[in-house]
């Protein structure tokens, strides 16, 4: 099974605005799909639903603990320092690293110019949706 970790800007736009985003999120929680994610990147998501889009704590709550019936949790170990302009995308590497994922899909533009990290590719989500998945059920 394909093994990716979702950047936090796909939850933040599948949680608001649904659309593409949403569909790279429901492939995981259909298991078409293996989706890793860290507390840390939890924890970051929970804070942008609540300072930017002002959802209260049981609503990002809620939300948090849905990603984790579909995510599969861990622990990153190492400590990742290479993207110095938007240090939290930092934590996106340690997963995708941690979890030996095949993808990291993000509409991040300082994760979309590295193009790998560690033999991890790093794609849009339109990538993923129109390549990556057509390639695997072909």
């Amino acid at each position: 099974m394909l093994r990716i970790v979702a950047d936090t800007n796909v939850y933040i736009s599948a949680l608001n605005f649904a659309g593409t985003a949403d569909e790279v999120l429901a492939l995981g929680r259909t298991s078409v799909i293996e989706i890793f994610i860290s507390r840390a990147i939890l924890e970051e998501i929970e804070g942008v639903l609540r300072r930017k889009f002002r959802w209260t704590g049981s609503r990002s709550r809620e939300a948090i603990q849905a990603i984790g019936d579909f995510a599969v949790i861990i622990e990153p170990v190492e400590v990742i320092d290479i993207l110095t302009e938007d240090e939290p995308d930092n934590r996106i590497l340690e997963c995708a690293h941690a979890a030996g994922a095949a993808l990291i899909v993000t509409g991040d533009r300082h994760l979309l110019r590295l193009g790998c990290f560690r033999d991890i590719r790093i794609t849009s989500l339109r990538q993923f949706l129109d390549v990556e998945m057509k390639l695997r059920r072909t």
